[in-house]
């Protein structure tokens, strides 16, 4: 859930100008609700469009955010990278506002701005001074509901995203191996799809296939303003209202009915061997359930996990590989808890000079084995939950991660008291806990291994090990 793993995936444009428990009332025109986190407001317009509220009186500054409940796990089949690409798309300007204006504009008032596709949500954000909110939320609001494309418009900036897929990944040996593990990881669930979409299907989309994606999820009914900032609630509502809330609902929020993973039964390994790889590195992802999906306090209990096991050069993973093995030069874990579906828990390591994947691959196995064997000791567990908690907190001193932890939390599934109460959760979280966790979740069934090696590799060392015999 916080905004601190590095395992946190979206693509994001370059177009910078300078953790559920018990629900919210969702009714329309409901009364605000008080978060039991100081200073943060949760309530809903008319037409459905979500409200969070975030006081930061540090600054004279406001970040504004607009959530949509859509990502590439929302793509139809054969349109993949669509909700990225029509991220791209949202910057080309309205009747009201040509392209460029809007950027323009946040420039010349000092501000920022910028936007990313995730697999569950798109996000739109400026950070600008508190006066100018109202004129941000105008600007917004026209392009929710007004965009205009033309194929001279659509055509270029498809080009671009297929660069920009070239440049990330098919140049890229590391983004190609992570692009097949989780396809191996999820034959079934739109997760084993990029954000950015297959190359041959990116090829294919097209004007209408953008409006059409436009016109279905991007509703207030299901987007989610986040506001932090030097602002108060009734101001922040009255705005909203004046801006967001001329615009009516069109139907229900979007039904987001996605096919499930059934219960890993086989290990599976990918090797990708590329000449232009200097330095193999070993992957190994499992299929565990999200803060959403998961029983209370199983994602809790994974989050601290893999900080326990690889969150750093005292975790389990790097002091056995690392420095006491010396079977790798660095090594670590992570969860991926905020997702609206079953997600990953990662870990990677690469091998020291003269170690190769295989060896390193069953000391991961023996590490995690002897970890899952045994309970850590309570001083050790303390300590990585304090460890866990503060970098949550001090990651809070930036407004804009502040306002992306309750922006992402909403989008997945979760509820602003979710967020409030994710210390307290983490904080009880037992040795027991963790142990039974890495064996129910760790298994090496649920995994896909991931090697990354150079070309030829594989046949230097059957060379040696033949002449090592």
């Amino acid at each position: 859930m916080p905004m601190t793993q590095p395992g946190a995936e979206a693509i994001a444009a370059d177009h910078a100008a300078s953790p559920a428990s018990a629900k919210i009332d969702a009714r329309a025109g409901a009364a605000k609700s008080e978060s039991a986190a100081a200073g943060v407001v949760h309530s809903r317009l008319a037409n459905g469009m979500e409200i969070v509220v975030i006081a930061d009186r540090r600054a004279p500054v406001v970040t504004h955010m607009v959530w949509y409940r859509n990502g590439s796990a929302d793509d139809p089949l054969g349109k993949s990278g669509i909700a990225h690409f029509l991220e791209h798309l949202m910057f080309k300007g309205t009747h009201a506002h040509p392209q460029g204006e809007f950027s323009n504009l946040v420039s010349e008032l000092g501000g920022q701005e910028n936007a990313f596709t995730s697999y569950d949500y798109t996000a739109y954000f400026q950070r600008i001074g508190k006066e100018h909110l109202g004129t941000l939320m105008e600007f917004e609001a026209d392009r929710m509901t007004n965009l205009v494309l033309s194929d001279e418009i659509v055509g270029p900036e498809r080009e671009v995203v297929l660069e920009e897929r070239r440049m990330r990944t098919e140049n890229d040996p590391s983004a190609q191996l992570d692009e097949a593990v989780q396809a191996a990881l999820f034959p079934h669930h739109p997760y084993g799809t990029p954000i950015i979409g297959w190359g041959h299907e990116i090829e294919t989309l097209g004007r209408e296939d953008a409006l059409h994606y436009y016109r279905r999820f991007y509703t207030p009914e299901n987007a989610i303003l986040i506001v932090a900032g030097d602002v108060d609630f009734e101001t922040v509502r009255e705005l909203a209202e004046k801006s967001y809330g001329r615009i009516p609902a069109r139907a229900d929020a979007p039904s987001r009915k996605r096919p499930r993973e059934p219960e890993p039964r086989a290990h599976r390994l990918v090797t990708l061997a590329d000449e232009k790889v200097e330095q193999p590195t070993h992957e190994r992802v499992f299929l565990v359930p999200s803060y959403t999906t998961g029983a209370p306090g199983e994602a809790e209990t994974l989050e601290v996990l893999g900080h326990v096991l690889g969150g750093g050069p005292s975790s389990v993973l790097y002091d056995s590989l690392v420095v006491e093995q010396k079977l790798a030069v660095n090594a670590g874990a992570y969860y991926m808890g905020s997702a609206l579906d079953d997600t990953r828990f990662w870990v990677f390591a690469t091998p020291a000079p003269g170690v190769s994947l295989k060896q390193l691959d069953d000391a991961i196995g023996a590490a995690i084995d002897k970890f899952a064997a045994a309970e850590i000791a309570e001083a050790d567990l303390k300590r990585a939950k304090n460890r866990l908690i503060a970098e949550a907190v001090y990651a809070q001193d930036s407004q804009v991660s502040l306002a992306r932890w309750y922006g992402e939390s909403l989008a997945t599934g979760l509820a602003v008291e979710d967020v409030a109460a994710w210390p307290d959760r983490i904080d009880a979280v037992s040795a027991a806990d963790l142990a039974a966790a890495a064996r129910k979740w760790l298994h090496k069934r649920r995994a896909v291994t991931g090697f990354l090696e150079s070309e030829g590799q594989d046949e230097a060392e059957a060379k040696d090990a033949v002449l090592a015999a």
